[in-house]
């Protein structure tokens, strides 16, 4: 499985951000199986994830403080890599 993310030490806090398609964030219990699949991937981390609607705004889901500052970030400003899990 491949997936596109960023980890991100911010503040003294070290968060994770991963991409995902709109339809995971448009319900919460979606959105929550999500978390959890990426949990083990990133332990004690706090995860948000992140998809972007047709118009590339992105919209977050996680952690609200994490989330808000996100929403502040641009998003091209962002490290992102892509992972690889076998």
């Amino acid at each position: 499985m491949k997936f596109q993310g960023a980890v991100i030490k911010e503040q003294r806090v070290t968060f994770v951000v991963v991409i995902v398609k709109k339809h995971i964030l448009d319900r919460n219990t979606e959105a929550d199986k999500t978390l959890r699949m990426f949990q083990p991937i990133f332990p004690g981390i706090p995860i948000v994830l992140m998809a972007q609607d047709f118009r590339g705004v992105p919209t977050y889901y996680g952690r609200r403080d994490i989330y808000q500052f996100m929403a502040n970030i641009p998003i091209q400003c962002v490290p992102w890599k892509e992972y690889t899990l076998s």
